[in-house]
């Protein structure tokens, strides 16, 4: 064990390198074609994004769970932030407690996992998805409903965070932050249960781990980062409302962990990176497109489809396994 920690510090160091690399490679030809604050703009969602996806990872590549619900504890972190701020609460201050919402919506998604597991969990973990947009539908008097509500630029003090400058060096700042307390979460005894019970339940039980409280302490944490995200993500965006937080986000965000690589933390800016990056490559497709075929409904969904399969085809093997 002690020969293995320089070569995962030395691996970690250069897989942030090359991150780090690439990222500046991709700003700078995304400011020469599209602009700096475009650029910038599609930068603040990256990393928002990846903060989610660490929640991801944790659950699904550390303790071995599948939740089909991470849109809807991205939903509560935004909706809480945004019905704090507009009420006078100070940003940070709403965002700790949208931090909190979104760890106890994860603690009740986790609850099912005492009785159910694999495939039957998972389900119960969309089904937690639905009642929450469910909720946020028919809740008008709180959250108007499908009418949506505007959300207030973010504000530190006296500095006013409406420049996609600032929002960006935020979300990057919250997002090393957030990296590198996953980092000593993974490492502690906790990853290592986290571990145990994603390589076999039954032996990690028997070894004297609390499988309940290790499935249920990932889904806390994974609902904390999610609140995080969803809280910043409601000021970037401006205006939130229930359907951008449908199954089709949470979908979204499980195949930015598998995309990136759901055992490794750096996966969830790669994974992020290139669900961010897909949009701007369906518009380049359509293009591409004859008139009729490009104006045709569903054709997005399907050429969305289509770029997952072929990055998670054409991907390196080894990125999805590995050690964390």
């Amino acid at each position: 064990m002690t020969g293995q920690a320089p070569t995962l510090r030395g691996g970690f160091a250069r897989r942030v390198g090359l991150s780090v690399i690439v990222l500046c490679a991709l700003s700078l030809l995304a400011v020469r074609h599209l602009g700096l604050d475009y650029a910038l703009g599609q930068l603040v969602f990256i990393f928002t994004y990846a903060i989610a996806g660490l929640g991801v990872v944790l659950i699904v590549g550390q303790s071995g769970q599948i939740s089909l619900g991470q849109g809807a504890l991205i939903a509560l972190g935004a909706y809480v932030q945004t019905l704090l701020v507009l009420r006078g609460v100070p940003v940070p201050v709403a965002l700790v407690l949208a931090i909190a919402v979104g760890c106890a919506g994860g603690w009740i998604a986790s609850l099912p996992a005492r009785r159910l597991g694999g495939l039957y969990f998972a389900m119960s973990t969309l089904a937690f998805a639905l009642i929450v947009e469910e909720v946020l539908v028919r809740w008008e008097s709180m959250t108007r409903g499908a009418a949506g509500l505007l959300v207030p630029d973010a504000s530190i003090g006296p500095w006013l965070l409406n420049a996609t400058l600032s929002q960006a060096l935020v979300s990057g700042l919250v997002f090393l932050i957030a990296l590198g307390c996953c980092r000593r979460w993974v490492a502690s005894r906790h990853g290592r249960a986290w571990r145990a019970v994603r390589d076999d339940e039954v032996a990690a039980a028997a070894c004297g781990v609390d499988v309940a409280r290790c499935k249920a302490q990932a889904f806390v944490i994974g609902g904390g980062l999610s609140g995080l995200a969803g809280g910043l993500y409601a000021h970037w965006i401006g205006f939130i409302s229930p359907e951008q937080f449908g199954l089709f986000l949470s979908f979204e965000l499980l195949m930015l962990a598998f995309i990136g690589g759901a055992r490794h933390l750096a996966g969830a800016f790669w994974g992020a990176l290139v669900i961010v990056a897909i949009p701007q490559a369906n518009a380049l497709l359509r293009d591409l497109l004859p008139a009729e075929l490009a104006r045709a409904a569903g054709v997005e969904a399907i050429m969305f489809g289509a770029v997952i399969v072929a990055v998670i085809l054409f991907r390196p093997q080894g990125i999805a396994g590995g050690k964390a």
